[in-house]
Formats: C-alpha cells, sequence, structure tokens
C-alpha cells in the first residue's frame, strides 16, 4: 500500500511554524506498517528481545504484586492499561527504526545511548502522562470492582465464577470494558504517533500529543484500523501470559514507528504540498 496525496491546506490560512504536517493515508497503512514492523524486527531482532523483554518482566511483576496483595480482579485491567507506557519503553526500537531506514550502523552503545538520552527531553513528560494514564486506568478498574462487589476479599476461583454466573458479574464485565475502551481510545489518540514524533524532532510534548489527536481525526480509519491491530497483539500477548511479548512489542514498536513516517510530512517537504 502507499500513501495517498497529501491533503491541501485550507485556504487563506497559512500552516503554522514548529507545527508538524499531516498526510492522509488509506487504511491498508496499518498491515503494511506491521509488516514492516516485522521486517525491522526480523533485521535486528537482539535489539527488540532485549526491550520486549525488559517490558516483560515489568507486567509479570505487576501481576506477581497483584496476586500477592490478593487483587486477582485488576489482574486484567492492569495488562491491558500496562500497554499505556509501552511506547516510552519502545523509544530504543523506534531509534533501530530510523538507523535501519537511514542507513545508519547499528550498535548498544548507539541505541541505548539515544533511548537514554530521552530522559532529560519532552518524552520524560510525556512518559509522566502516559503512566499517570495507567495509574486513572488501574484506579478506576478497583473503583469499578468495588461497585459491584465490594470490599470483599474474593480469591481467583471465587471471582471468576462471580463474573460467568452472576447479574453483577455480567454488569462488571460490560462496564468496564466499555469505559475502559473510551479510554483506551483517547490514550491511543495522544500517543499514536507522539513517541517517535518526539523522537526525531526538536518539540514539545504538548505539540506531539496535540499533532497525534490531529492525525487520528484526519484519518480515522486508518487509524482505527491500526488501533484494533495494536489492541488484537495486545491481547495475544496477554492470553500467553506476556510469553510472546518479546516479539510482539518491538514488531509494533517498529510498526509505530513507520505510521509516524506514513502520517507526518518529512520536515524538508515543500510547504505546498503539506496539510
Amino acid at each position: 500500500m502507499t500513501e495517498n496525496k497529501v491533503a491541501k491546506p485550507a485556504q487563506g490560512r497559512k500552516p503554522k511554524m514548529n507545527i508538524p504536517e499531516l498526510r492522509q493515508i488509506d487504511a491498508g497503512a496499518g498491515p503494511e506498517c506491521l509488516l514492516l514492523g516485522l521486517r525491522d524486527f526480523s533485521e535486528a531482532p537482539k535489539f527488540g528481545l532485549f526491550f520486549g523483554g525488559i517490558y516483560t518482566l515489568g507486567g509479570w511483576l505487576i501481576f506477581w504484586l497483584l496476586f500477592w496483595l490478593s487483587m486477582p480482579y485488576l489482574a486484567y485491567p492492569a495488562a491491558l492499561g500496562f500497554a499505556f507506557i509501552a511506547p516510552f519503553i519502545a523509544a530504543g526500537i523506534y531509534e533501530v527504526s530510523r538507523r535501519l531506514e537511514v542507513g545508519q550502523p547499528l550498535t548498544w552503545e548507539a541505541v541505548l545511548g539515544t533511548a537514554w538520552l530521552q530522559k532529560g527531553r519532552d518524552m520524560g513528560w510525556m512518559a509522566l502522562v502516559t503512566g499517570f494514564a495507567f495509574f486513572i486506568w488501574v484506579d478506576y478498574a478497583a473503583l469499578v470492582f468495588l461497585l459491584f462487589f465490594g470490599l470483599n476479599e474474593l480469591q481467583l476461583d471465587v471471582f471468576l465464577e462471580a463474573l460467568t454466573t452472576t447479574r453483577d458479574g455480567l454488569y462488571f464485565i460490560l462496564l468496564g470494558n466499555l469505559i475502559g475502551a473510551v479510554m483506551a481510545t483517547v490514550v491511543f489518540s495522544i500517543t499514536a504517533i507522539s513517541f517517535p514524533l518526539l523522537m526525531d524532532r526538536e518539540i514539545d510534548f504538548v505539540t506531539a500529543m496535540a499533532t497525534s489527536v490531529r492525525a487520528v481525526m484526519a484519518n480515522p480509519l486508518p487509524m482505527a484500523v491500526w488501533g484494533i491491530i495494536i489492541a488484537l497483539c495486545l491481547f495475544g500477548a496477554i492470553i500467553t501470559m506476556f510469553i510472546a511479548l518479546p516479539v510482539i512489542l518491538p514488531v509494533l514498536g517498529h510498526g509505530t514507528w513507520h505510521m509516524y513516517r506514513k502520517v507526518v510530512a518529512s520536515a524538508e517537504q515543500p510547504e505546498a504540498e503539506r496539510l
């Protein structure tokens, strides 16, 4: 698949300086980005497995803490919400894709050094935003649990039985997933391309989030397809107890870099061809 022509600017309005310009893409961009992500991963698997492994260990740690604290009901929402901070963990993966793109050598020093430098840039603020979103997500899940099951401390088998055999369990699943889907859509909108944008350009995190939202609004169907692909891949990781995550995370990370490249016009592109 290839990008459609770049959308024309509104007549009489001049693009603002330092505001990234956007392209219009077609619905096939999502599957294509997934394939490009798989290609990048296959070309440099050791970097992807390294960053994916770190993320996987974090997921297992969260699961262990929840069961140790007798909060198994938070395991599922925590596993889904943990994806909110995945784009920050994938900073090194974006750098790998960038280097493959321009033909620069791939070394641990270069990739890790670039990832480490992001903590002093607006990438850190962006990570704070997504981290806060994760905690709000988990707090919301706990609130919904209290709403339907009260302060009862349920063992995992009892909780699963209540979910599948009681009316409160059904309402808990419906309400939790409905509002969770809304929250996930909001987080996806502000992070769809903001992290690779911050990696690639000197830009503040507020502009990066606004650009990401603009990209989603300008390409609703293609970005919805990409969001569904991400959700399905992460769900596959969850049902394998994160065993598949060391591969899934880098593939999605590389794919996100290519989605950013498709949606955001090059800084060197002539102004007349930009949105």
